[in-house]
């Protein structure tokens, strides 16, 4: 954070601790994230120092501190999974799985450990016919999901192995998003007894107070649904 001294005719100036500095409609302070990439790396502003897939993964972490505060009610994301795998894209979908707790988040991905997050899972088509490329979006129900999931992680229909892990995958995502719920219902519970009880407490003695196929592409779609419809 840095602030910018004013002009001598600078007609918006404001004096702070004795300073006049510059007042732009954000205010006297200039804020500049900065990145680390790596432990041996130098903090650089983040539009230098992150690739593409960075910048989403960092939007996405600026996103999930901040989801209570932003007007935003529906934010996209498009394969903010970029140039990861394994351990952490199945991280990067649990932080999805949290922000679409408040919000309404469209993810694109390639990922099946990011997939098997998503409240409602669409598969983008493309197919030819009679000359003509045509792309088309399909709503997948649990059974073809399944299906789709272990196409991703095997490149494979019909594979047994994938159906087995593409369940494996789905089962945890499920417990994990279930959990959370829980949590986050225990929270609200314990917040409103704490809350009845002040009331309670500043109230008069005599009185209380009172949520057919085509050949796909390689775009897999995501949609995650705000957690108050109960999707």
């Amino acid at each position: 954070m840095r602030q910018k001294e004013a002009d001598a005719g600078d007609a918006h100036a404001l004096t702070v601790d004795g300073r006049r500095l510059h007042a732009g409609p954000e205010g006297v302070d200039e804020v500049e994230l900065v990145l680390k990439a790596h432990s041996g790396a130098q903090p650089l502003p983040v539009h230098k120092a992150a690739s593409g897939g960075e910048l989403s993964r960092v939007m996405l972490a600026i996103e999930v501190v901040l989801a209570h505060a932003d007007p935003v009610q529906t934010l996209v994301f498009d394969e903010v999974d970029a140039g990861v795998g394994g351990r952490a894209a199945v991280e990067i979908g649990k932080r999805l799985a949290a922000l679409a707790r408040t919000h309404q988040v469209l993810v694109v991905t390639h990922l099946p450990q990011v997939a098997a997050f998503a409240d409602q899972h669409l598969v983008v088509d493309k197919g030819t016919s009679g000359g003509v490329t045509r792309s088309g979006v399909t709503v997948l129900d649990p059974a073809h999901r399944v299906d789709e999931l272990a196409r991703m992680l095997a490149g494979l229909d019909g594979s047994d192995a994938g159906r087995a892990h593409a369940e494996e995958l789905i089962g945890a995502a499920e417990m994990y998003k279930a959990y959370k719920e829980k949590s986050a219902g225990s929270t609200r519970k314990s917040g409103g007894s704490a809350a009845k009880s002040a009331s309670s407490k500043a109230s008069t003695p005599a009185k209380s107070s009172n949520s057919p196929k085509s050949q796909k592409s390689s775009t897999e779609a995501k949609t995650t649904k705000k957690a108050d419809t109960g999707t």
